[in-house]
């Protein structure tokens, strides 16, 4: 395992990246200051009852952003919204996919909008992040 996390496109609408190492998380922790020891110190992630250390879910919801801001400019992000589901253990490769799209206008500013699930999934099948963006059409 590298130091480095891989990248690479499937499809448009897929992205793999990792695996994820220890150092991406700790590097994750220092651009966005979540210092939670759970995410970084082995002893502190047994004593609170998990494997071992994991990622935050924060790293994930910004992995599972890029697909949006490969499509789109960040000017037509209108929302993000993430749901937590699973945790991102180092080793892990996560396959991040775009699903369904709806198209509306939206009642506040008649604004047209698309409405599209993200999903960040792990090697192992499971749903770490589950997304939801809105963008200007």
């Amino acid at each position: 395992m590298s130091d480095e996390t891989t990248t690479a496109a499937v499809d448009p609408a897929t992205l793999t990246v990792g695996p994820i190492t220890r150092t991406d998380i700790v590097r994750f922790a220092g651009a966005g200051g979540d210092f939670n020891p759970l995410h970084h110190d082995e002893e502190r992630a047994r004593a609170a009852g998990f494997p071992g250390v994991f990622a935050m879910g924060q790293m994930q919801a910004g992995m599972l952003s890029r697909l949006v801001t490969e499509r789109f400019p960040i000017a037509a992000v209108r929302a993000y919204r993430v749901r937590f589901a699973d945790k991102v253990w180092p080793g892990d490769e996560l396959t991040l996919r775009w699903g369904a799209e709806t198209s509306r206008t939206d009642e506040t500013t008649g604004e047209a909008v698309l409405d599209i699930e993200l999903e960040a999934v792990r090697q192992t099948g499971d749903v770490a992040v589950k997304g939801r963006v809105t963008v200007a059409a």
